[in-house]
């Protein structure tokens, strides 16, 4: 090993359990896709107020996007999500208790309320442990958690439904953010600072680079009203909005268009949904490799979210008649869509760390609408024509703008250290 090679500690230990408390949190919050297929006739509701049941979990998640943030920044990211999962576990089981739709609305906005600081409070934490020369591939790989947690939801919620019924599928899957709680507490610190696991070179490493990027950064955009009227960052909160209008109609949905693409049983159907997401986690890391190289975060949104558009019109055009055509285009469609990654790198290279925890929680709640509006829509355009290719129509204009938004960005003039990841900062020498 190289003299000046820095211990990779941090994505051993970092990554891997924000990976797996994620994929938790995913699956609790996406398993109601496959919960609808009893859910609709035990409960006696239809499409749409499917849609609204799926959707309203957003409304919830807005609550806490900044005091989540806040809190990881001022408080702790740790002990926040240690409680979180508690929580939000106990709430995923209970929707497997509720006896008609008012207690479904209400076990699912909870859910979304408490769930609603944990993203922003994960990416709070990734910022302190990984440099901007390193947050695409950390981002990317930690959101590699929601595509696997589709990829497992799917074919276990099947089996589970195959088996059992739709209230045994949310119990059991509750259940593992409960004890997952212990396991964050045990592997998580805040900070290098914090962390004893690691050596002193891997910490003056982050020490010294994050420092030197802050200082930077700081100085272009220093408070949250200067935040506010960012150019950048108004295209980054207008793409996301779409895009996750986008995003949540096509995941919300996806099981449903399958099945009527494909017509095939409901273990069946959880097989194939495993599809697109496995195309999600090749292009979420190749995509955010090439941006963390280039630092060209305008290109590396914008053209996969467009090509997004393209295959799902591909999807929509090849329909039940060329079943395998459309589900091919729906796979590709998913693996452009699913940029976030770069997202929020891009969002991170433009803004200082204190005013960060605000702005991330403020566009990621804003920005969430979308994951109501998105399943809504769609389900009221499918309840009230049919089939699900007006809806889609939906997903795909939505798309088009994002991608448009995400290609007005301007990549940065003033350059950010770019330490080679592992290498040893002068000052830590």
């Amino acid at each position: 090993m190289r003299s000046d090679a820095i211990p990779q500690q941090r994505w051993i230990r970092i990554i891997p359990a924000a990976f797996l408390m994620y994929t938790i949190a995913f699956m609790d919050r996406n398993n109601i896709a496959f919960g609808f297929f009893g859910m609709q006739k035990d409960l006696q509701i239809g499409a749409t107020a499917s849609g609204i049941a799926g959707g309203i979990f957003f409304f919830g998640y807005l609550f806490l996007q900044v005091p989540g943030s806040l809190l990881a920044e001022r408080w702790s990211a740790k002990r926040f999500i240690t409680v979180a999962l508690l929580v939000w576990g106990l709430t995923s089981m209970a929707t497997g208790m509720v006896q008609n739709l008012m207690q479904l609305l209400i076990v699912r906005f909870v859910l979304g309320f408490v769930e609603g600081g944990v993203s922003p409070a994960t990416m709070i934490l990734l910022t302190k442990w990984f440099p901007l020369n390193e947050r695409s591939r950390a981002n990317a790989l930690w959101y590699l958690c929601i595509p696997a947690a589709s990829i497992v939801v799917g074919p276990l919620s099947g089996w589970i439904l195959t088996y059992h019924d739709w209230r045994t599928l949310f119990v059991l899957q509750g259940l593992p953010a409960v004890v997952w709680a212990a396991v964050w507490w045990w592997l998580i610190e805040d900070t290098p600072h914090d962390a004893k696991w690691i050596s002193q070179a891997e910490r003056d490493y982050l020490e010294t680079n994050l420092a030197a990027e802050q200082k930077i950064i700081a100085a272009e955009v220093p408070t949250v009203r200067a935040v506010l009227r960012n150019r950048n960052v108004i295209l980054l909160l207008l793409l996301f909005c779409f895009l996750q209008v986008g995003f949540y109609g096509y995941g919300l949905w996806l099981p449903t268009i399958v099945k009527a693409l494909s017509h095939a049983s409901i273990m069946q159907v959880g097989w194939i949904t495993a599809v697109p997401w496995l195309c999600a986690m090749v292009g979420s890391l190749l995509i955010s490799a090439r941006a963390d190289r280039t630092r060209d975060y305008k290109t590396h949104i914008g053209v996969p979210i467009l090509l997004a558009a393209l295959f799902l019109t591909l999807s929509v055009v090849a329909g039940p008649g060329h079943p395998v055509l459309a589900i091919a285009a729906l796979s590709l469609c998913l693996g452009f869509m699913y940029c976030y990654a770069v997202y929020w790198a891009a969002l991170s290279a433009f803004i200082a760390a204190d005013v960060l925890a605000v702005a991330m929680g403020t566009i990621n709640a804003i920005g969430n609408l979308g994951g109501f509006f998105g399943p809504f829509i769609v389900g009221y355009l499918i309840q009230h024509t049919g089939t699900p290719v007006v809806g889609e129509a939906f997903l795909i204009a939505c798309l088009v703008i994002s991608g448009l938004f995400a290609l007005q960005l301007r990549n940065r003039e003033t350059p950010l250290p770019r330490l080679a990841a592992g290498r040893r900062p002068a000052a830590a020498e």
